[in-house]
C-alpha cells in the first residue's frame, strides 16, 4: 500500500455540498476510510457520494481533478468540490513511482489535453506512446480506456478510477480485471468507485459499501450491492419486468 486511511478534519465543514453529502457527514464525525488490501471498491447508489469520494482522493494524493498522471494540470470546467483540499491522507514510507486518476466522465478531456501537449514543438517524445501510440480520439471509448490501463498503467503505481466500466463490454471488464490483478502482483495500489460485479470480483479486494445514510462499511463479495441486485435480475427477469 501507498496510503493506508483517509480522514476529514472537523474544522474543514463549509456547511455546503459535499460537505451536506450523508458520507462526508460520516467523515466530519471521525469515521476514517481505510486502505488494508492492494484493491479498494467503493460502492454503493448513485448519488451515494463514492465518485465524490474517489475525486478527493485523488486530488489529495495530487491528482488532476479532471484526470491523467500528477503531471496534468487543466481545467475544461472546474466542477470538482473542495472536498480534496481538506482530506489527509495517511501514506506509508513507499512511495508510488507512477500512478493515474481515470474519471470516466472527463476521460475525452484528459484526451484532447494528451494531443494539444504534442502539438507543442520541442517537447521530445510524444505522450500519446505511452498510450499505444493512437490518440484516444481515434478509438472507440471503450478501446482507448483498455489502451490507458494496458499501456500506460505500470508497476508500482497508485491508481485511482472512477466508473472505469463506462465504456466497458463485459470482455472489456473481463481484461480490466486480468489487468488490475496483473498490477497488483507488480506492487500497485487501486482504489475503484464502480457498479460493476465482474470489477468486484478482483481477488482479495475489500469492498466499501455507502448505503443511503452514508454509513461505510465492508460486506463480502455476495453482499455487494451490484452483485445481489444483478444476480437476483438475472435469475428471475420477468419477476422485476413485472413490477417495473
Amino acid at each position: 500500500m501507498f496510503i493506508t486511511r483517509a480522514r476529514l478534519p472537523l474544522e474543514a465543514d463549509t456547511r455546503r455540498y459535499p460537505f451536506t453529502l450523508p458520507a462526508v457527514r460520516r467523515l466530519l464525525d471521525g469515521q476514517e476510510l481505510e486502505f488494508g488490501t492492494p484493491v479498494t471498491f467503493l460502492v454503493g447508489e448513485n448519488g451515494s457520494g463514492k465518485s465524490t469520494l474517489i475525486e478527493a482522493l485523488a486530488v489529495a494524493a495530487g491528482f488532476n481533478a479532471e484526470g491523467g498522471s500528477q503531471n496534468f494540470r487543466f481545467a475544461t470546467r472546474a466542477s470538482e468540490s473542495s472536498l480534496g483540499d481538506h482530506l489527509v491522507l495517511r501514506w506509508e514510507r513507499r512511495k508510488p513511482r507512477t500512478g493515474y486518476f481515470l474519471r470516466a466522465e472527463s476521460y475525452y478531456n484528459v484526451a484532447s489535453e494528451i494531443e494539444r501537449l504534442d502539438r507543442e514543438p520541442g517537447g521530445g517524445r510524444k505522450i500519446v506512446e505511452s498510450y499505444g501510440g493512437v490518440s484516444a480520439h481515434e478509438r472507440s471509448h471503450g478501446e482507448s480506456f483498455l489502451d490507458l490501463v494496458t499501456h500506460r498503467f505500470g508497476a508500482q503505481g497508485l491508481y485511482f478510477l472512477d466508473e472505469p466500466e463506462a465504456a466497458l463490454s463485459v470482455r472489456g471488464c473481463l481484461a480490466v480485471l486480468a489487468r488490475i490483478g496483473d498490477l497488483v502482483g507488480q506492487g500497485c495500489q487501486f482504489v475503484i468507485a464502480t457498479h460493476s460485479p465482474i470489477l468486484l470480483a478482483a481477488p482479495g479486494a475489500r469492498i466499501l459499501q455507502l448505503d443511503a445514510e452514508g454509513a461505510l462499511g465492508e460486506v463480502p463479495f455476495d453482499e455487494a450491492l451490484p452483485v445481489a441486485l444483478t444476480r437476483d435480475f438475472l435469475a428471475a427477469p420477468d419477476r422485476y419486468l413485472r413490477h417495473l
